[in-house]
């Protein structure tokens, strides 16, 4: 479905990814740039996949228990019909979304909305996660986040699970996974 430009009312949207490894502070960023359009008093929905019950149910909370509300959903189609006439829309753990999510941020874009993205750009055995690889090549503007490697202190954005397990979907955090640097990553797979 395409939206021509000139209906979003003369606003131009856009597109925005926060990427990085676990414990990059992916979350965190997209929280304080949405506390920062609610002090704008501008119009914001917030979504998290439906399966990421880690922390909260319904709010998206980073690792740090900084949290922000959220409505969890189970499609990315959903976003459009629960996100009328807003101004903004974040999206957290976009890698868990289906593979619409990109067309759904190109059309909300095209109605003059501001699109604010987090994911983890690749899973743990390295590779692009999900649809991730589609949003940044979407995104008007991308920024990558970076943790430190618990194994040497460098930069780090690889995250390396601890488990044996192949899922590629495995909900966890530092029981399950640890950032590290490109070194180190590969020296333990």
């Amino acid at each position: 479905m395409f939206i021509e430009p000139s209906l979003a009312g003369g606003r131009r949207g856009w597109i925005e990814v926060i990427c990085g490894s676990m414990f990059s502070g992916k979350t965190e960023e997209l929280i304080r740039r949405l506390k920062r359009v609610r002090i704008a008093n501008l119009k914001v929905e917030i979504f998290k996949p439906a399966v990421d019950t880690r922390y909260d149910e319904g709010n998206i909370t980073s690792h740090d228990e900084n949290k922000i509300i959220s409505t969890p959903i189970e499609n990315s189609q959903q976003i459009l019909l629960l996100a009328q006439e807003v101004d903004v829309v974040g999206i957290d753990e976009a890698q868990f979304f289906d593979d619409e999510l990109p067309n759904v941020c190109d059309q909300l874009a095209l109605r003059g909305v501001r699109v604010i993205i987090a994911g983890l750009d690749m899973d743990f055995t390295g590779k692009p996660f999900g649809q991730m690889p589609f949003l940044l090549a979407k995104a008007d503007y991308i920024t990558k986040l970076h943790a430190i490697c618990v194994k040497c202190g460098h930069i780090a954005n690889y995250s390396y699970r601890k488990s044996a397990s192949k899922e590629t979907l495995l909900l966890g955090e530092k029981d399950l996974y640890e950032p590290r640097c490109r070194h180190c990553y590969y020296e333990n797979v």
